[in-house]
C-alpha cells in the first residue's frame, strides 16, 4: 500500500539562444498525492508542464526544488535506491510507437523488465509473458509474442506498452496521455483497461490528460494546471460541474459536450437535468 507524494514540485529549465541564457519555469510549487486505488488526474493545455510533472515523478528529470516521497521516505535518485523507486513507480508513455524498439520483438520488450527487476528467471520468463500479454486483452498471447512493433495497431502496441510498465509489479502508474495518439474508436476500450487493471492491482495512478470528459470519468480527483501551476483541485464532478477557476470554465468551453446543440439544451432545462455551468447558462437558439 505506497502512497507518493509531490510536495513544492518546481522545475526550471536553462535555455540558451546563441550566447544568451534565459531561464523557463515549466512547473510551480505543485502538491499532490497519489494513493492506492484511486486516479489523480492532471488536466491542462499543451505547455502547461503535465508531461513535464510525469517526467520528474518518473525520475527522468531532476527536480530543481522541492520534493517527492514514497509513505514518507524520500526517494533515491540513484544506484540501488533508484532501481527500488522504479520497483514502485512505472510510466506508459504518450507514443506507443517511439516507445517500443522496432528492432526487438514484443515478447522482448516484456521479458527485460521482468529479468532485470527480479520478476521472472530465464526458466519462467516466456510464461510470465504470456500471462502479462493475457492480462492486457492481447490474445492468445503467442499470437504477439514473437511479433515486432510494426506489425500491431497502435491500440495492440499501447496494450504491450502497458503490459511492460506492469512488468516490474509497480505500485504506482503514470499515464501520460495515453490515448491521445489512437483512434478515437479504440481509446476507450484502452482506458477501461487500464481502469480494469487499478481496480485489481490497487494501484495509485497519474492519468495526465487535455481531454476534460475521460479526467472525468476515469479520475476519482482532477488538478487543472495552467503555466506550471495547479489554478484548480477537487473531486472529478466538482471540477467539471462546478469549475471555479477561470481557466477551467475556459477549457470547458474550448471542449464542449456532446450534445451541446440548442435543442438537446433547451430539451435538458426542460426535463431538468444537471448540467456543467458553461452549458447551463449558455443562450437558447430557436
Amino acid at each position: 500500500m505506497t502512497t507518493l507524494a509531490v510536495s513544492g514540485l518546481d522545475k526550471t529549465y536553462i535555455l540558451r539562444d546563441g550566447v544568451r541564457f534565459s531561464r523557463l519555469r515549466a512547473v510551480r510549487g505543485v502538491d499532490f498525492e497519489l494513493s492506492p486505488g484511486r486516479t489523480v488526474a492532471l488536466v491542462g493545455q499543451s505547455g502547461s508542464g503535465k508531461s513535464t510533472i510525469a517526467k520528474l515523478i518518473a525520475q527522468l528529470e531532476r527536480p530543481s526544488a522541492g520534493s517527492i516521497t514514497l509513505d514518507g521516505t524520500p526517494i533515491g535518485t540513484r544506484g540501488r535506491a533508484l532501481r527500488r523507486y522504479r520497483d514502485e513507480v512505472q510510466m506508459v508513455f504518450q507514443d506507443p510507437f517511439a516507445s517500443l524498439n522496432p528492432f526487438h520483438s514484443i515478447g522482448h520488450h516484456i521479458e527485460r523488465p521482468l529479468l532485470l527487476h527480479g520478476k521472472a528467471t530465464g526458466r519462467t520468463v516466456r510464461a510470465a509473458v504470456i500471462e502479462l500479454l493475457e492480462r492486457v486483452n492481447l490474445s492468445p498471447a503467442e499470437d504477439y509474442i514473437d511479433r515486432r512493433p510494426h506489425e500491431l495497431s497502435g491500440g495492440q502496441r499501447q496494450r504491450v506498452a502497458i503490459a511492460r510498465a506492469l512488468a516490474p509489479e509497480p505500485s504506482v502508474l503514470i499515464a501520460d496521455e495515453p490515448v491521445s495518439m489512437l483512434d478515437v474508436s479504440i481509446r476507450l476500450g484502452v482506458l477501461n483497461l487500464l481502469a480494469r487493471l487499478q481496480r485489481e492491482e490497487n494501484l495509485a495512478m497519474l492519468y495526465i490528460t487535455h481531454d476534460l470528459a475521460t479526467a472525468r470519468h476515469f479520475s476519482d480527483e482532477i488538478l487543472v494546471m495552467y503555466r506550471g501551476e495547479v489554478v484548480e483541485r477537487g473531486p472529478a464532478d466538482e471540477v467539471i460541474l462546478r469549475p471555479q477557476a477561470e481557466f477551467t470554465k475556459q477549457l470547458l468551453v474550448a471542449a464542449p459536450e456532446p450534445g451541446s446543440s440548442p435543442r438537446f439544451l433547451a430539451e435538458a432545462r426542460r426535463r431538468g437535468v444537471p448540467m456543467p455551468d458553461h452549458l447551463a447558462h449558455a443562450e437558447e437558439t430557436p
